[in-house]
């Protein structure tokens, strides 16, 4: 029998996000279930570089952005990459990407993402320790590569985002580049060391670990792909393939499958896949101490418990294109391009994920507007692991009333309307 004092909250996705949403619910006493059509943390919450980069204030369109973007799309081996078949499908999103790109935009999306990514490291400790993990989140560094000063210079107005909302950046020459990181190619001359980023190890063993603990606790993981939903008289109603499901509070936290369900609504969120790929080795044959990205390819390279993992690329496509597999042979070439010593082996492990974005790299979080207990979590591109635990911590506060005065505002789902 449903306890009406305290009426359960459904948590649609069961990737990282979902999982500190219902963890932050649990702690505050209200019954969750967590519904996916797959297992807790098996999709992009898998295969990300593991980064929690709380310094990633810049978004990814800044002033300037078609000169690079043009050629790139153009371009089949480029970091960036549309298929000429999904250009008509991807054209309204890349235009409100060029629209958010204007300077005065860009102050405010850094400013919500600021806010948002506060104290991100220290919520993940904290969180990795309730969950009996604390080993799995780590605090050193990222090192950001660059073949010379021009080439930092093309970058200067993300730095001068970060700096300005306090976030420590360092630039290093290239013997202190071998200092941090002797494997490194001697074709990186300059770098910009983050020494308050952090790192999760495993990601998809912390997010294993997270739904056991919300198991522990009572929590409900249901695997149904959620259809839409329903508004009545005392809540929700979340009807999926296999049944239908009755709940007070409906969080939509399905990562790139979550615009659908507001459609209904007259909603329609611009989220696009950006799909991303990785390579993991197991035997890389060189040792990193941290994170490091080559800033001309876009490819992070992450040590991890299971060895490294080689991650990045955008390719636009949608979730029903299979993947390409060259795009992820082309990380291949990238990292052995700054890590000329790597071991990629005959076979590296291969993984593609659906990145869910929206075209000024803000999510959709908060109350979704005359809708009552309805509330968004998603859309947070390459940034959902970092995110994820202040999420959750802000979602589970205002379904409990506390809103945090205006602070979804610049999240809100309205925005595109």
């Amino acid at each position: 029998m449903q306890d009406t004092a305290n009426p359960p909250v459904i948590v649609i996705g069961a990737g990282i996000v979902g999982l500190c949403v219902a963890w932050e619910l649990r702690k505050a006493g209200r019954e969750v279930r967590l519904i996916d059509p797959e297992a807790p943390g098996s999709q992009c919450s898998y295969g990300n570089a593991g980064a929690i980069s709380s310094g990633s204030v810049a978004p990814l369109a800044m002033p300037g952005v078609m000169r690079n973007a043009a050629a790139m799309l153009l371009d089949a081996d480029s970091p960036l990459h549309v298929p000429a078949r999904y250009w008509l499908r991807a054209a309204p999103w890349l235009l409100r990407f060029v629209r958010a790109a204007d300077p005065a935009r860009i102050e405010g999306i850094a400013d919500a993402l600021s806010t948002l990514f506060a104290g991100a490291l220290d919520n993940h400790r904290a969180l990795a320790a309730e969950i009996g993990c604390p080993q799995r989140v780590v605090q050193n560094g990222q090192l950001h590569l660059y073949r010379d000063e021009q080439a930092l210079a093309k970058d200067a107005g993300s730095w001068r985002l970060r700096r300005e909302r306090g976030v420590a950046a360092e630039v290093i020459d290239a013997a202190a580049i071998r200092a941090l990181e002797p494997s490194v190619s001697p074709d990186y001359r300059v770098a910009v060391f983050m020494p308050g980023q952090g790192a999760v190890t495993e990601p998809f063993r912390y997010a294993g670990a997270l739904a056991e603990a919300l198991r522990a606790r009572g929590a409900a993981f249901i695997r149904d792909r959620v259809r839409g939903l329903e508004r009545g008289v005392d809540g929700w109603t979340v009807r999926g393939e296999a049944g239908a499901y009755a709940a007070a509070d409906v969080v939509i936290a399905a990562g790139a499958w979550s615009a659908p369900l507001l459609r209904p609504f007259g909603l329609r969120v611009p989220l696009e896949s950006q799909r991303g790929y990785h390579l993991h080795v197991a035997e890389p044959g060189v040792s990193l101490g941290r994170p490091v990205v080559l800033a001309d390819r876009k490819v992070f390279l992450a040590p991890m418990e299971t060895g490294v993992r080689i991650s990045g690329t955008v390719e636009f496509g949608g979730l029903d294109m299979p993947p390409t597999a060259r795009r992820a042979q082309l990380l291949g070439a990238a990292a052995l391009a700054g890590f000329p010593q790597l071991k990629l082996g005959e076979r590296p492990a291969t993984w593609m994920g659906h990145r869910p974005c929206l075209p000024d790299s803000l999510p959709v979080l908060g109350p979704v507007p005359s809708l009552p207990g309805l509330w968004c979590a998603f859309g947070h591109g390459h940034l959902g692991l970092t995110a994820s635990a202040n999420t959750g911590k802000w979602l589970a506060a205002a379904i409990a009333g506390d809103t945090g005065g205006d602070r979804f505002a610049p999240f809100s789902a309205t925005r595109f309307s």
